[in-house]
Order: C-alpha cells, then sequence, then structure tokens
C-alpha cells in the first residue's frame, strides 16, 4: 500500500472520542528517532534540533516548553510537515513522515492536522463563517462552519469581520478553522503569545475543551511556564534538545492558570 493510500485509510478509521491517554496501551501518534535540524545560511550552519527522540500519544495534550530559539517551532513544524528534518526520522502512526513525497506530504496536512499560530492569518475580506468554509471546502469529512464555531464560543459572530473582533475572537476563529477538518492533532504555535492575560484564558479553554471532548491530540508550544499546568506531559526544551520529560499528576483548568 502506498504512503498517501494508507493516510486515506487512517483518515477513514478515525472516530471522534479516541483513546484516552490513561489507557494501559495508549496508541503512538507521532514517534521522533534522532530528529536533526541544521539551517545552513552561507557558511554558517545553525543546528535548530540536536538529536530529538519523542513519543507522542492519541488524545495527550503536551506541552513543548522552551526559550525562544530552543528549536520547539521547528520541531512542531517537522511534526505537521511543513518542513523536514536534516537527519533522523519522524513518523506518524505506521507511516515514515521522513521517506514520504510532497503529494503524500500534502494529503497529511491537509487530512490530519490542524495548525493554529501567534497569529492569526484570517482574510480580511472574508466573514468569520467564510473563513472557516475555506477549510471546509477542501477537507474529505468536515465540520459545518458553524459547528466548528461553536466550539470555540462564536456562533454569534458568524457574519462579522475580522476587524470586528477582538485579538482573542480571531485566534478562536483560527481555531475553529484549524479544527473544521476534523483533524486528529492540533498543532499550535505559541497561541496566546500576542494576547493578554485574561484574553489568553479564554482560547487555551477552547483548545483544552476540543482535546477532553473531541479527543483531538493536542501539542502546544510556549514560553510561558505557566501553561504547562495543563498538560498531560511537559516536554522541556533547549539548544534543540529535549532536555526533561514531566508528566502533571494533576492537569490545570485553564481558570487556574496564573501567570
Amino acid at each position: 500500500m502506498h504512503f498517501e493510500d494508507s493516510l486515506q485509510q487512517a483518515a477513514g478509521s478515525f472516530k471522534e472520542g479516541t483513546t484516552p491517554i490513561d489507557d494501559p496501551a495508549p496508541t503512538s501518534v507521532f514517534s521522533a528517532r534522532g530528529l536533526t535540524k541544521i539551517y545552513r545560511m552561507g557558511e554558517v550552519e545553525v543546528h535548530a534540533l540536536r538529536g530529538i527522540d519523542l513519543e507522542i500519544y492519541e488524545g495527550e495534550f503536551v506541552v513543548l516548553l522552551g526559550p525562544s530559539g530552543s528549536g520547539k517551532s521547528t520541531l512542531l513544524n517537522i511534526l505537521g510537515g511543513l518542513d523536514a528534518p536534516t537527519s533522523g526520522d519522524v513518523r506518524w502512526r505506521d507511516h515514515n513522515l521522513t521517506a514520504a513525497d510532497e503529494r503524500a506530504m500534502t494529503t497529511y496536512r491537509r487530512q490530519h492536522v490542524g495548525f493554529v499560530f501567534q497569529f492569526y492569518n484570517l482574510i480580511s475580506s472574508l466573514t468569520v463563517r467564510e473563513n472557516v468554509a475555506l477549510v471546509t471546502d477542501i477537507a474529505d469529512r468536515p465540520m459545518k462552519p458553524d459547528e466548528a464555531l461553536q466550539w470555540v464560543g462564536l456562533e454569534q459572530r458568524l457574519n462579522h469581520f475580522p476587524s470586528q473582533l477582538s485579538g482573542g475572537e480571531q485566534q478562536r476563529v483560527a481555531i475553529a478553522r484549524a479544527i473544521a477538518k476534523r483533524p486528529e492533532v492540533l498543532l499550535c504555535d505559541e497561541p496566546t503569545g500576542a494576547l493578554d492575560y485574561q484574553t489568553g484564558k479564554v482560547v487555551l479553554e477552547a483548545i483544552a475543551r476540543i482535546n477532553r471532548e473531541l479527543g483531538t491530540t493536542a501539542v502546544v508550544i510556549t514560553h510561558n511556564v505557566a501553561i504547562s499546568g495543563m498538560a498531560d506531559r511537559v516536554m522541556h526544551l533547549a539548544d534543540g534538545r529535549i532536555t526533561t520529560t514531566e508528566k502533571n499528576s494533576r492537569k490545570l483548568t485553564p481558570a487556574e492558570l496564573s501567570w
């Protein structure tokens, strides 16, 4: 079976409400071994990742925590198929992403991964509903835009334009757009980085709810130590390496976080 065909098969077998993380044999969603990434700028080499090994499991909420330059975004981009490692192996379920061609990677990104970035990347000339519909028009089994927006509490703002929304509302539209195609994993790069304290907690609650109620695996990268309290596991990154991994005995709700 070709890689792209097996991705299609995996998409068809996915069901909402996946195996909880406390299952005695959790299913691995991502597996990486010896992952490195070197950027070359003229004669200068920048080592963004230096031999990353990790496992991320189905239904898990993982925080990748570290300062700027620690390799968090590079790692997230490789997991999401937006970038390729210099060496090492990364797998999504049973599929080797490292060996996939561009067509298969496009299928992977389109069907299985939802992205949320620090900046919302909404199209200003489209309404909230139309921004979300951009994704549902290309997905195989999407939610209706109205349903996706209900998940983030914006069902009353369907016909507003981005300029009529607050920063937190725009970020929640971006989350709705990401989940509308029913991805198995939600990859979030500093989703509260441009938001104030209270607004950031509203956005985190939207992500936590999607993880909790839809069973969507969530990976959030941040430099904010407080956010790590809401994770199942926290992976600390420094200088392109995972230095420690911690499991929270009790996950905090976003309302319990403070920074």
